[in-house]
């Protein structure tokens, strides 16, 4: 990697083309900021600041020594290499350069949201989460609610350590992976203060059909829809059209959101005032069903989105989307099979479990 490389860069500068630099993650949401949709500000540490980091004071060494002959059967040793290797990372302090850069940019981002120190997710993002026939997806940690330039600073030293979680080193000895060739970028953002928030297909994921944009939204966080603990509000919307065709506003009788004490999700009772309320004006469900045709026909095929009003951000540009991926259920679809609904990954997957078993979807 060339010393030209930049040690850190806002999420709208990276691309697809991005990822040995910034990792899989953070390339995405460069990809969807540059396709015209609206994802929750922030940055990237890039794999360069990393490699500089491991390289200082021969940490890049003590690593390879801790690796050196480990068998990715043996618990005991993996889990005995991945302690030390942490440690040793976590209390390496972060060079003066790179520590200026982050904070700079976390003062920037914190400007631009309005808020004297923006809560923020920092998340790994991995350079080996796309490569064909291995799934590193997951393997690495991620950090919410985290507030201050300090705590910052902390949580990425810890997101640099989980590339050496022993399940993350077992696997990429028993797929070949030569240690030393993947590395690690962190993607600061802004954490959504989410008023409403759920999921969205850009299909209809009762019956497959491509002409439907079909949105399921509660109060609160995504993860009362997610989890499948309350039957959400369920809008469908004429892909050609833009019309909202149907709308179920169903009782919801939960929300999360965040708890300020412990700067944390929590679960609540909603108010029964509130509980029979439409989550999401009619003007956001457009506005998210706009942005998932977008996202459609950028990847060219159908997604599984999730989404949030932010309540900290104006009115005007509070809708955002958190993650789009492939739908992997009508999409794969290529017989008359029903699809498969035993195994829970998705937020599809959740959908068409509630379905099957005779919950309200549209």
């Amino acid at each position: 990697m060339s010393r030209t490389q930049p040690l850190v860069c806002w999420f709208q500068e990276c691309h697809k083309d991005s990822v040995p630099l910034v990792g899989g993650k953070n390339a995405s949401l460069g990809e969807l900021i540059n396709a015209g949709i609206r994802v929750p500000p922030g940055f990237a540490v890039t794999t360069e600041a990393y490699r500089r980091f491991i390289s200082q004071g021969g940490v890049d060494r003590e690593i390879k020594d801790a690796l050196a002959g480990l068998d990715h059967e043996d618990s005991a040793a993996l889990d005995q290499a991945s302690s030390r290797i942490r440690g040793l990372i976590e209390s390496c302090p972060i060079s003066t350069e790179l520590e200026d850069h982050i904070a700079d940019y976390y003062r920037r981002l914190s400007k631009i949201c309005g808020l004297p120190a923006s809560p923020v997710a920092v998340r790994s993002s991995a350079t080996a989460e796309d490569l064909p026939g291995a799934s590193f997806a997951g393997q690495q940690d991620t950090y919410l609610w985290i507030r201050g330039a300090e705590g910052v600073l902390e949580h990425v030293r810890k997101c640099f350590s989980s590339l050496f979680t022993a399940r993350a080193i077992a696997y990429r000895i028993k797929m070949g992976f030569a240690q030393e060739e993947v590395a690690l970028s962190v993607g600061i953002q802004k954490m959504a203060n989410a008023f409403t928030a759920g999921v969205m297909f850009t299909l209809n994921p009762a019956n497959g059909d491509r002409s439907m944009i079909v949105i399921d939204s509660n109060f609160g966080f995504g993860e009362s829809v997610v989890s499948g603990e309350v039957t959400p509000d369920n809008f469908r919307v004429d892909k050609v059209t833009m019309e909202i065709v149907d709308k179920t506003i169903s009782k919801k009788e939960v929300y999360y959101t965040l708890e300020p004490a412990e700067h944390c999700s929590r679960k609540f009772t909603l108010p029964k005032e509130r509980q029979m309320s439409q989550s999401t004006i009619d003007k956001d469900v457009l506005e998210l069903a706009r942005m998932g045709k977008i996202i459609e026909q950028h990847y060219r095929c159908p997604q599984d989105i999730e989404w949030a009003v932010d309540k900290d951000m104006p009115q005007t540009g509070s809708v955002f989307i958190l993650q789009s991926r492939p739908e992997t259920v009508w999409s794969c679809k290529s017989s008359d099979k029903p699809p498969e609904t035993g195994k829970k990954k998705t937020a599809m997957d959740h959908i068409l479990s509630n379905l099957m078993m005779g919950k309200k979807l549209s």
